[in-house]
């Protein structure tokens, strides 16, 4: 899409087109091939150069991203603009927000957004009260995060720039979001000669000040630079991110934030125990969040609920009592289980199970394909974990608490 065909969409004909854009994709289901038709139908032949059927392609473009998009920014993705790649990238809004919280409470005089695609983390620390700025390479992009700033009647500078040429010291605060994305895929390492943009050197220069980076979660813990603090992010028990923060604004070296429901909660290394028992399972087995994972606290998770580690390269956690966390899922353990196929199908036939959910840590098992083979019949219901124990494989009949 082109910045003529995008800015034409913010005046009033193209507000006029985008509602009734809006009606025909519902109408015909969300099939964007039907909708594009019957929108050039109406629009009627007209002449070529006039740009009708450009506007109507990127009217509906819009239509399919907010649909898309409210996954990430619920009802608000209603009044939004995105693009394809920038929605792709864009931080969850909830996500968003606890990082402008904290943002906040460090009080920077202002915060320049690095690569700010569609704006959706300026619209956050704008929400939180402060001054903001925002640079992207991508004249569409900067296009659409400055109307979005303009749709919540939210203050911020946006302008097209490349980071590598930007002087970032007048600035209190600087937050990056480098695109780990290249022709040939994604690109986990930062390091690697295609990888980031822009680059991990400069990432490393960010963080030598006052900074924030969102990066991916499977950051390597062996890549975080000394005195950073590496906060891994779920929401709704899915991983989204990693942030580091520089030394300015670090408090711990490692934390995991889980995002459940209006609230969070927080675990840092800061809770870790001197050490952690292993030992057999017990009533209860507890499965972290991958937030919790990632950031490598499962022991301080065995430490809230008076636990221990079934294996100790194994991400469970066992207790003989019931405690309700945010930082894991609870199960009742039931019984043992056989952990060899053939025995693990007799007795789940015996007790007429015929819907069977699969978890599995730390063993070479595809639940899908397990389930198939087990061709299970009858009309229980049944969660079954498949982990190791003491290094043996280990079969485990739970209930979800």
């Amino acid at each position: 899409m082109r910045p003529e065909a995008f800015l034409w969409l913010l005046g009033d004909e193209g507000h006029s087109l985008l509602a009734r854009a809006t009606e025909v994709y519902a109408e015909h289901a969300g099939d964007p091939v039907g909708a594009a038709a019957a929108l050039r139908r109406e629009a009627g032949p007209g002449d070529p150069g006039d740009g009708a059927a450009e506007h109507a392609a990127a009217a509906l473009t819009q239509v399919d991203l907010r649909v898309r998009a409210a996954a990430k920014f619920g009802a608000e993705a209603a009044r939004m603009y995105f693009t394809p790649d920038g929605l792709e990238q864009a931080t969850r809004a909830r996500v968003a927000a606890h990082r402008a919280a904290r943002v906040a409470a460090a009080a920077p005089s202002s915060v320049l957004d690095v690569g700010c695609g569609i704006g959706g983390d300026l619209l956050a620390l704008a929400r939180a009260g402060l001054t903001v700025a925002g640079v992207d390479r991508d004249p569409v992009r900067v296009e659409v995060a400055r109307a979005n700033l303009a749709a919540f009647g939210l203050g911020g500078a946006v302008q097209v720039a490349d980071a590598g040429d930007l002087d970032v010291s007048g600035f209190g605060m600087v937050f990056a979001d480098p695109a780990r994305r290249t022709a040939r895929g994604r690109v986990l390492d930062p390091r690697h000669p295609d990888g980031w943009s822009p680059p991990w050197t400069f990432v490393l220069s960010l963080l030598e000040g006052t900074a924030c980076v969102k990066v991916a979660p499977g950051i390597p813990h062996a890549l975080l630079p000394d005195g950073v603090e590496a906060e891994w992010v779920s929401d709704g028990g899915e991983v989204k991110e990693a942030a580091l923060w520089s030394p300015a604004l670090a408090t711990v070296r490692r934390r995991a934030t889980v995002i459940r429901g209006a609230g969070l909660a927080t675990l840092s290394d800061e809770d870790l125990p001197a050490a952690v028992e292993i030992g057999p399972v017990g009533g209860y087995l507890y499965e972290p969040d991958g937030a919790v994972v990632r950031a490598g606290l499962v022991a301080a998770v065995a430490a809230r609920v008076g636990g221990r580690l079934p294996d100790e390269h194994i991400a469970y956690v066992t207790a003989d009592q019931a405690h309700a966390l945010p930082f894991a899922r609870a199960y009742e353990v039931l019984e043992e289980l056989p952990y060899r196929e053939r025995a693990l199908r007799a007795a789940l036939r015996e007790r007429h199970v015929g819907r069977l959910t699969i978890k599995k840590r730390g063993v070479d098992v595809v639940p899908d394909r397990l389930r198939t083979r087990l061709a299970l019949r009858g009309d229980a219901e049944a969660t079954v974990v498949l982990t190791r124990v003491a290094g043996r494989g280990t079969a485990l009949l739970v209930r979800p608490l």
